[in-house]
């Protein structure tokens, strides 16, 4: 099966190589592994024979999952002595999988505080740019969003949802189609990490909106200075209060 790549002609196609869900869920299972250090840096995976045991799988996926570790850049076989774990210097952090096991560790707490850095960074110099290339129809949609979060703000679970549609749509607005990539990519996985979106009181609601109008207003007034600085409160802000309370359990 092919697939077109965007925005190349015919000679712009490649194969997708999807591996088989057995091996998929092995993949899985050793990523967090490793990346929680059951498999420690310089140790060796067990065997292949031991590996089939443990998962009830055929040595073919075991194989299969032992290549997508290695592109994850998890593992690297060496003669003689397996397949062995890098450095965590070596792997893919945007990866998926190794960042949904990453907020899983211990120390997840540190790394969703890089998250929040780059977020604020990054949605700050976006939220710039929106105010720098706004339409009438960006505003237009951006305005009908903040109306739409007002009327849910005694709603904290279907507020958070229209939240990130919020988000989404200054990120549009920007034209930055990079940042938005990084951010869909490292924000998706934290989302569904426990502890990161936690759960909101309607006090912390109130307080977001008031924040949501802020960039609102000053994207609107096209003042990309204003509207970095408000993203980036926003941002610092509303994290130091999850922050707060995920610590605290």
């Amino acid at each position: 099966m092919q697939d077109r790549v965007a925005g190349g002609g015919p000679a712009a196609t490649q194969r997708v190589r999807r591996r088989p869900r057995l091996a998929e869920a092995v993949v899985e299972d050793l990523v967090n592994a490793i990346v929680t250090e059951m498999y420690p840096a310089g140790t060796a995976l067990p065997p292949e024979n031991m590996l089939c045991d443990m998962y009830g799988v055929s040595r073919t996926v075991v194989r299969e999952a032992t290549t997508a570790l290695t592109e994850k850049g998890l593992v690297v076989s060496q003669q003689g002595r397996g397949t062995i774990v890098r450095d965590s210097r070596d792997w893919n952090l945007l990866d998926p999988m190794i960042l949904a096991a990453l907020f899983r560790r211990e120390d997840g707490l540190s790394y969703l505080d890089n998250l929040s850095e780059i977020r604020s960074s990054l949605e700050a110099s976006m939220a710039a740019k929106a105010a720098k290339k706004a339409t009438p129809d960006s505003v237009a949609e951006l305005s009908a969003q903040i109306d739409k979060l007002e009327a849910l703000v005694e709603m904290p679970a279907a507020y958070v949802h229209e939240d990130v549609n919020f988000h989404d749509i200054i990120m549009r607005m920007s034209g930055d189609r990079l940042s938005k990539a990084i951010i869909d990519g490292i924000q998706g996985k934290a989302l569904n990490t426990h502890g990161y979106a936690g759960k909101l009181s309607v006090a912390h609601v109130r307080d977001t909106h008031a924040a949501h109008r802020r960039i609102h207003d000053a994207i609107v007034a096209g003042d990309p200075e204003g509207a970095a600085r408000a993203m980036r409160e926003h941002i610092e802000s509303s994290w130091a209060k999850r922050r707060g309370s995920r610590a605290a359990t």
